[in-house]
């Protein structure tokens, strides 16, 4: 069933949202030549108490795993695609781009949103994927209207990353949020005729997250049980927001 939410809800949802945002844009500055991705860990951590929040993600159960995932973000570097964890070894170099996915649970509603963020000077292509990856998710905000049905947003982000050459990561996939992080209905980034397609309706909020892959679209699972790589070895991109469907068109929970 699709949860939609009430005026009153949707200013909760906000909240969270921008604590999201607030947090990625301090984590955007940190992420730089050198640090670690632990520290952006430990700078998120702090952010999100000293806010009266707690993590989304840290103490979710997520049944793949077998265990429950233990940190505040995800930090994925270069063909990591999602789920990957932070570590004080893990440093960041120049040419890198390092995904950062983190959501808050905020007065009983949550916010997630994702970046993707270059370390340096990147390659031509790298620097192209990350532009097509946000452009996508840019243009699938746009179709998040009253009236418009989830294959619009599906198709979307699945017609401007391939016709730019790129591949869409089909085994993760967006989705609904609000009291739960995870909420129906299922967001894929490519059109999946077996799923529903239901009509858009003033109160729905989707967690929209295009994943692109410079190289092949396929995906494997490290020993670790969590991190997603790319199976050729290929740059993955992500990024993410909340967005509410409302009378006046697509309203974006998690930026100012």
């Amino acid at each position: 069933m699709i949860v939609r939410k009430t005026a009153a809800e949707l200013e909760k949802m906000r909240r969270s949202g921008l604590l999201v945002w607030q947090v990625l844009q301090k984590l955007r500055e940190l992420a730089v030549e050198g640090a670690s991705t632990w520290e952006l860990e430990v700078a998120a951590d702090k952010m999100i108490a000293d806010a009266g929040a707690r993590p989304a993600f840290k103490g979710y159960y997520v049944p793949a795993a077998g265990e429950t995932y233990k940190f505040v973000l995800c930090t994925s570097v270069n063909e990591e695609i999602v789920h990957g964890m932070p570590n004080p070894k893990r440093l960041l170099r120049k040419g890198d781009i390092v995904s950062i996915d983190t959501g808050v649970k905020l007065d009983g509603y949550y916010g997630d949103s994702a970046i993707t963020v270059p370390i340096g000077e990147v390659g031509e292509k790298t620097g192209k994927l990350l532009q097509v990856t946000e452009e996508a998710l840019e243009m699938a905000i746009d179709r998040v209207r009253a009236g418009n049905r989830l294959f619009d947003i599906c198709g979307t982000v699945e017609q401007h990353v391939k016709s730019n050459g790129f591949s869409i990561v089909r085994e993760y996939v967006g989705h609904g949020i609000g009291t739960q992080l995870h909420e129906e209905p299922q967001v894929p980034n490519y059109v999946d005729r077996k799923n529903d397609n239901p009509r858009l309706k003033a109160g729905m909020v989707l967690a929209v997250e295009p994943m692109v892959n410079a190289g092949r679209p396929e995906s494997v699972v490290l020993k670790d049980h969590w991190t997603a790589v790319t199976k050729d070895g290929s740059y993955s991109a992500h990024f993410e927001h909340c967005i509410a469907v409302t009378e006046n068109g697509p309203w974006v929970l998690t930026r100012p």
